[in-house]
């Protein structure tokens, strides 16, 4: 799912999904985006360019899809472009856009309700609830699983009664692929893992992490371990928002748009301006050094 605004001036802007979902979950944001003048690009993590109901049919395209292919799947995409676009990654989306930060790519990341990077020990108890039907299945792996909708309901639209959360379970969840969320629970004492990044690059673009104060899947515990990762090691732009009663279906709760236009708002004023992607190929050849064009600074 994409859309095109009419302003070319303007950044693009990429939202990546997380684990559960596809590009229709941000079908809100890419039409508010979309009308504010900006290019929008939403690809699906690959193998899931179908709509939800194909996929809940046949998910075999998310059977042992690991972190890294998706990322890489990413990387290629936004190494296409002529300019280095806003990133925005919600829940597993927010790890990805790390990840690709991390490489060198963006003009900056927003992270919504993000998974933690590798080596980020804070796993509070409503996160293990909420992803028991994986992780609580030693044989699951390499399998895909579907949440149930009072799984769902607590996960993901806690703010919701059973009837209303059943509505967007229908129209937006799919099965998981299951090796990611293993990956990621592997990662959490394991700075070396396939989640890592290096938190002392301090010429990655700034980050902004969002966080929801009722989210159940990742409460703003993780966020805020996560965040102070690398304010304590790098010198980079690193913002922190927590929205009070705000859950994990933050980018389709009811006032999602107040989250949408701070998330934006931030990504405009804390931008590297008119960073091509040869820039940062260059920045990365041995022995070169990239230089933003503002200075960084620490936030906590």
């Amino acid at each position: 799912m994409s859309a095109s605004g009419s302003n070319s001036t303007k950044p693009t802007i990429i939202l990546i999904h997380g684990l559960w979902l596809t590009p229709r979950s941000w079908e809100g944001w890419i039409e508010r985006y979309q009308k504010a003048g900006y290019k929008v690009l939403a690809p699906s993590w690959p193998g899931l360019e179908g709509e939800v109901e194909a996929i809940r049919k046949d998910p075999s395209a998310l059977k042992r899809l690991k972190l890294k292919t998706v990322v890489d799947h990413y990387d290629r995409i936004i190494r296409k472009l002529d300019t280095q676009p806003i990133l925005m990654g919600h829940s597993f989306g927010g790890l990805i856009v790390q990840m690709l930060v991390d490489r060198g790519l963006g003009a900056a990341g927003v992270l919504i309700d993000s998974a933690q990077t590798a080596g980020i020990p804070v796993l509070p108890l409503a996160t293990i609830r909420a992803t028991f039907p994986i992780l609580g299945n030693p044989f699951s792996f390499n399998a895909t699983t579907s949440l149930s909708p009072k799984q769902f309901n607590f996960a993901f639209t806690n703010e919701l009664n059973a009837a209303e959360s059943k509505k967007v379970y229908d129209r937006y969840q799919i099965p998981a692929a299951n090796r990611i969320l293993w990956d990621a629970a592997l990662a959490l004492l394991n700075p070396n893992a396939s989640s890592q990044v290096d938190y002392t690059n301090n010429e990655r673009a700034s980050l902004l992490f969002i966080a929801g104060g009722n989210d159940h899947l990742v409460p703003p515990a993780i966020n805020k371990a996560n965040m102070r990762k690398y304010v304590a090691n790098s010198t980079a732009v690193t913002d922190y928002r927590e929205f009070p009663n705000r859950t994990h279906h933050t980018v389709g709760q009811k006032g999602w748009e107040e989250v949408a236009d701070f998330a934006l708002n931030w990504a405009n004023e804390n931008a590297r301006r008119q960073v091509s992607l040869a820039d940062v190929k260059a920045a990365f050849a041995p022995d070169r050094t990239y230089t933003s064009s503002t200075s960084p600074e620490l936030r906590a």
